[in-house]
């Protein structure tokens, strides 16, 4: 999917909400335990009932690759169903990868090509080498960890050298790379006050920003801070909705959740044509 593409749902939509499907079998309602797939059950029935006030799903591909193979069937299932029933749809594969090159040039062919994956995320700690093979896919993006949401983000990603923050060197850095154009960001919902800044260095790059809801991130700040003018946000839920309800109704309890966030976006989407 051109982002150009995306731009167009998330206009059509008013929506920039992107849902994770961290799919846990710990959490899915019982019932489903005793389906031939449950992880692809629970998946599909989210996906049905929420794909109105989505743009974007986000596949956390730990919890799929913790159940080894019925794991990985229930991920190749899943993204196969979303591109077959709601190609409008933005996927990302939320893989964290980056290695040596020929190493990131097989996770590249594996979740953009093989899979079919719209985008992928990769760590940028091993440099330039290591993403560039990922960037080298046509009409796919590589999603680069910038700033992240968790408590030990501040161990490394905000330590200064020569008076810059690392993560924004990551940031500027990138911007040599090849094909950096097909670059979005991970930035934290609970790292808002850091937003400003960022837009300043990527004015019209896409921003993956997890942490609304559950994690404590406020989208108002997210979007005060980070929207561009061409919108360029994606905000992720994943447990706030998938896991609103433990019930036999628990889609239906999701996609409530759902469209309570898609009414807020669409308020912060109205702004930008004031």
């Amino acid at each position: 999917m051109t982002t150009q593409a995306l731009l167009e749902q998330i206009h059509k939509k008013k929506s920039f909400l992107c849902i994770g499907l961290d799919t846990d079998l710990e959490k899915i309602p019982t019932y489903l335990l005793s389906e031939e797939d449950p992880m692809f059950a629970f998946n599909k029935e989210i996906i049905d009932a929420t794909h109105h006030f989505a743009v974007a799903y986000k596949i956390n591909t730990a919890f799929y690759e913790a159940q080894g193979r019925k794991g990985w069937k229930a991920l190749n299932k899943t993204i196969e169903y979303l591109n077959a029933e709601y190609p409008e749809i933005f996927t990302i594969a939320d893989a964290k990868r980056g290695d040596i090159g020929n190493t990131s040039a097989m996770y590249a062919k594996a979740f953009l090509q093989e899979m079919a994956f719209d985008s992928v995320t990769v760590a940028p700690y091993m440099g330039k080498d290591s993403v560039e093979p990922f960037l080298a896919i046509r009409d796919k993006h590589t999603i680069l960890l910038a700033l992240t949401s968790n408590e030990g983000a501040f161990d490394f990603q905000t330590l200064k050298t020569d008076g810059v923050e690392l993560y924004k060197k990551v940031i500027e850095t990138s911007k040599t790379w090849e094909n950096s154009e097909r670059l979005m960001y991970v930035v934290g919902a609970t790292k808002a006050e850091h937003l400003a800044e960022i837009r300043k260095l990527i004015p019209d790059s896409f921003l993956l920003v997890p942490g609304v809801g559950a994690q404590g991130g406020s989208l108002e700040d997210v979007c005060k801070y980070g929207m561009g003018k061409n919108v360029g946000l994606l905000v992720n839920s994943s447990r706030g909705i998938i896991y609103a309800s433990e019930t036999s109704n628990f889609a239906e309890i999701a996609a409530a959740k759902a469209e309570v966030m898609q009414r807020e976006m669409a308020a912060q989407l109205s702004k930008l044509h004031q």
